[in-house]
């Protein structure tokens, strides 16, 4: 089967695919839907970019098509699970994008927006609804939600999932979920404690994989520089000062030294946001826009904000930061060459600590990163850089502060515990490197 038309998706799907020019499925699609239209379970081991938001939406939309019933009471049919806020949004703006012909309200709760306004929607019951799991716990034990309704469950990005630290939450929620279900469960790799979690969501699933774990894009260039950590963002500015790049993700591995990579450029008059868990929703999604529109070429960001990112035209990844999880590179790198394009990423090595986190990702990947020097009369030309503009205060520096909620979760939906669970990663992986290195990363 190579055209959505062959696939036998419900009449208004098939419309609104013929609305968005699509005709072929991708192979996550091609290998998915039939099964899952079928009613079973699934496993599926794929990154994002590879279309499997469409490949788990499609078949779900056609049995709500061909099963229709009123939303239950403060309860939704639907129930997909996201690590991050912006992968949240995202999966719902493609869900309504598919439904568009149909009859069903899609819904989404997560941190940093006010609960009461989520409680509301939910007051009524919704069909579709995509949480992050702090916020959806929170409504739980605010009794505004119950899960005995679900009918069909999707576990999105569960290595991230476990990597920022929801694993307690995830097999709570396994228990509230009813027996009588569909369960899709998807990963970019899948590991022994991945596999131990899919079998506490899932009976007897097809397993479907479509690309070999930990696979970097093909049409992407990786690039590296060894580079004194003190002397990161003097390179990163000269490059973004020096070079044609037309849209680029940069990666730093802390919060503070995302907004701090931000003004150092602001002082050089190179315009640029941040995006973490210690921004407020209205400011990460500012900022997004601003970059899906144009309006700023350079996005800063951690990793927590990573996989949620799917922007077009993304010419450049820059990881100002080695990232400590070899995987994680996959996925930020991830964040270029997409829809057939082609893209670079550029990895800065601090000589100190991140020579083994290189080695790691090219064991991981298989890939040798190229090697670039750093550029003629580089000292001279970082010493004549302006200083950082000046830290802005309130709100738009740190972002939204709110403490527990009444059910005893941080209002972000979970982020503080995400940062928490980078944390211990961070710590795990020292490997008995000194007090040096630490100071490093909090220079960020």
């Amino acid at each position: 089967m190579t055209q959505f038309n062959q696939l036998g998706l419900a009449e208004p799907i098939q419309r609104a695919l013929a609305a968005k020019d699509y005709n072929t499925p991708t192979p996550i699609q091609i290998q998915a839907i039939p099964p899952l239209l079928e009613g079973r379970d699934l496993c599926g081991i794929a990154q994002t970019g590879t279309g499997k938001t469409a490949a788990f939406s499609l078949p779900s939309l056609h049995y709500l098509s061909e099963n229709p019933m009123r939303s239950p009471h403060k309860a939704c049919r639907m129930l997909i699970l996201s690590p991050t806020r912006e992968l949240a949004s995202q999966i719902a703006e493609n869900i309504r994008g598919y439904a568009k012909f149909m009859r069903l309200s899609v819904e989404t709760v997560f941190g940093g927006v006010p609960v009461g306004k989520q409680k509301r929607k939910l007051e009524q019951g919704v069909d579709i609804l995509v949480a992050t799991p702090g916020r959806l716990l929170d409504l739980i034990d605010q009794r505004a939600l119950k899960l005995d309704q679900v009918e069909i469950f999707v576990l999105d990005e569960a290595d991230q999932m476990l990597d920022l630290g929801f694993i307690h939450d995830l097999k709570r929620l396994a228990k509230l979920l009813p027996h009588r279900r569909q369960s899709l469960f998807f990963s970019a790799t899948m590991p022994k404690n991945i596999e131990q979690l899919a079998k506490g969501f899932l009976r007897d699933p097809v397993k479907v994989s479509v690309a070999p774990q930990a696979t970097t894009a093909e049409r992407v260039e990786q690039r590296m520089t060894f580079v004194n950590q003190a002397e990161k963002q003097g390179l990163l500015t000269l490059t973004l000062r020096d070079q044609e790049i037309e849209r680029a993700l940069i990666f730093s591995r802390t919060k503070h030294g995302a907004d701090r990579i931000v003004r150092f450029l602001a002082g050089a008059n190179i315009g640029a946001a941040a995006i973490h868990g210690n921004k407020s929703q209205p400011q990460r999604e500012a900022a997004l826009r601003a970059f899906r529109d144009g309006d700023i070429k350079y996005l800063v960001a951690t990793d927590i904000a990573a996989r949620g990112i799917d922007i077009p035209a993304v010419s450049h990844v820059i990881n100002f930061d080695m990232p400590n999880v070899p995987e994680q590179y996959v996925h930020r790198i991830g964040r270029t060459a997409r829809a057939g394009a082609s893209g670079i990423a550029i990895s800065y090595v601090n000589n100190d600590d991140e020579r083994s986190y290189l080695k790691q990702i090219e064991r991981l990947t298989g890939v040798k990163l190229k090697p670039q020097p750093l550029p003629e009369d580089f000292m001279a030309q970082a010493a004549k850089l302006p200083k950082a503009a000046p830290r802005k205060s309130g709100k738009s520096q740190g972002g939204n502060r709110r403490g527990p909620s009444k059910g005893g979760r941080n209002q972000r939906g979970g982020e503080q515990k995400a940062g928490q669970g980078q944390k211990r990663r961070r710590n795990r992986n020292r490997n008995g490197v000194g007090a040096h290195r630490g100071a490093v990363q909090r220079q960020g």
